[in-house]
């Protein structure tokens, strides 16, 4: 819990922390996430001065994120933080050493295959959609689905993103990067249908979102998230060979890009529709061509010479 009293303690060094990101142009996601992380972590000192800190209370703090039940990625997360927070500090002439430098992050399974829904499967989430607002939610999965876009993706896209004519839509990704994906024709025309159907934004600030939620506000995460599980639970109904696989809103691109690389699609052009800056990141679903090989290998019908007992 970060009490209000931490945060008027330690004001100006988030405030130097916050300004530091800005200026060195940070995604807006990674900002509101390393501060959250960071104050977590003050509040882990209680009023102690940065300059005290030593490297045994940051392993302190990272070992009881983890007995709280987070995983590896978002205690090395917090790491990567707090090691900038210190940095930071160091810059600035607010402390002399960086206790969280030498620390190591905790392993992290990188050669992990993602689970994926079957071709048949996936088609059938935008037929389990009966919402109150079916279109827009029907929008929204298809794009997760047949566009392999994230979440944050969903919740960034403005109505001028969206290009009818040539019947694409410009993403903004991660690390403020924006990439362009041609649609299918039917999720063009399912798109252009929807925008009929969008509720109208109560908000300025809001007017521009492709996606806006009952209240008339920009649609969130969280929102986007709910859609997904509710999906997913009619799914279950219907697939209950479904049951113990674990069912997310990443799923759905987990499915598109592996349905992409079924068909023949190059990993270099997945790599750029997925939006990933690194291609060893796409590699994970290079996992589609062990079944194929598989397939292959069980049409061999080995003649081999009979060994004497």
């Amino acid at each position: 819990m970060i009490d209000m009293a931490t945060l008027e303690h330690y004001e100006q060094e988030l405030e130097l922390f916050l300004v530091y990101m800005k200026d060195r142009e940070y995604s807006k996601d990674t900002q509101k996430g390393y501060m959250h992380d960071i104050k977590h972590f003050l509040s882990s000192l209680k009023g102690k001065q940065l300059s005290e800190v030593t490297p045994i209370q940051v392993m302190h703090h990272l070992t009881s994120i983890r007995e709280t039940g987070a995983g590896a990625r978002y205690r090395n997360r917090s790491q990567s933080a707090i090691r900038l927070l210190f940095k930071v500090m160091i810059k600035f002439h607010v402390c002399t050493n960086n206790p969280a430098l030498d620390i190591e992050k905790a392993k992290i399974e990188k050669n992990r295959k993602p689970t994926f829904l079957e071709k048949q499967i996936l088609d059938a989430c935008t037929q389990m959609i009966s919402s109150k607002y079916m279109i827009r939610d029907v929008a929204i999965v298809a794009l997760m689905a047949y566009a392999g876009l994230r979440v944050s993706e969903i919740v960034r896209l403005n109505t001028f993103d969206f290009r009818y004519e040539s019947a694409e839509i410009a993403v903004f990704g991660k690390g403020d990067k924006w990439r362009y994906i041609p649609l299918p024709q039917e999720i063009g025309e399912f798109l252009q249908e929807y925008l009929s159907h969008r509720i109208r934004p109560r908000n300025k600030k809001d007017e521009m979102a492709f996606f806006v939620s009952q209240f008339g506000r920009r649609i969130s995460k969280r929102m986007v998230q709910t859609i997904a599980e509710k999906t997913f639970a009619a799914l279950l109904a219907e697939y209950p060979q479904l049951q113990g696989v674990q069912l997310s809103a990443h799923k759905l691109r987990h499915s598109f890009a592996t349905d992409l690389l079924r068909n023949g699609t190059d990993i270099r052009t997945v790599q750029e529709l997925l939006g990933h800056e690194d291609i060893s990141t796409t590699q994970i679903y290079t996992h589609v061509f062990d079944e194929t090989k598989k397939q292959a290998m069980s049409n061999v019908r080995p003649v081999l010479p009979k060994l004497a007992k």
